[in-house]
């Protein structure tokens, strides 16, 4: 099942989140990337060179996590996503979904990658302060 309709709207508002890899060792390392909203299979879907560190931190580690957040300094208006999951390769019927939010990057060769969330914890300040709303994959089965 997917995440409640206020979760998947505030993904779907964006396009840019802070992806956060790791070493083996555990040494973290943090990339902005560009994405899509794959609302029907809950998959954040972006591209990566190969050659980057989170790519090669992704191959090795496929645990990762990601933030997108609303830059306000309106405290009423805070709104910020933390998601945790699995990074994988993408395949074509992803890059199409990438290509139609964004249609310039068909010129350029992509290597895409998917975000499968396993837990996302809204902070809405709009709903109140502090408030936030949980999904976890393991609730919705």
């Amino acid at each position: 099942m997917l995440p409640e309709k206020r979760i998947t709207a505030f993904i779907a508002r964006h396009h840019v989140l802070t992806l956060a890899t790791a070493t083996a060792e555990g040494l973290p390392y943090c990339a902005a990337c560009f994405y899509a909203y794959d609302k029907e299979r809950n998959l954040l879907i972006f591209t990566s060179d190969d050659n980057t560190t989170h790519a090669q931190q992704m191959v090795a580690n496929s645990a990762v996590a990601c933030a997108i957040t609303l830059e306000t300094r309106v405290v009423g208006k805070v709104q910020g996503l933390q998601i945790c999951g699995t990074a994988r390769r993408g395949d074509d019927s992803h890059k199409a979904v990438y290509i139609k939010r964004f249609p310039y990057a068909a010129l350029a060769p992509l290597n895409i990658w998917v975000v499968e969330p396993e837990f996302m914890k809204l902070t809405d300040n709009t709903l109140g302060f502090g408030k936030k709303l949980i999904w976890r994959v393991n609730e919705s089965e």
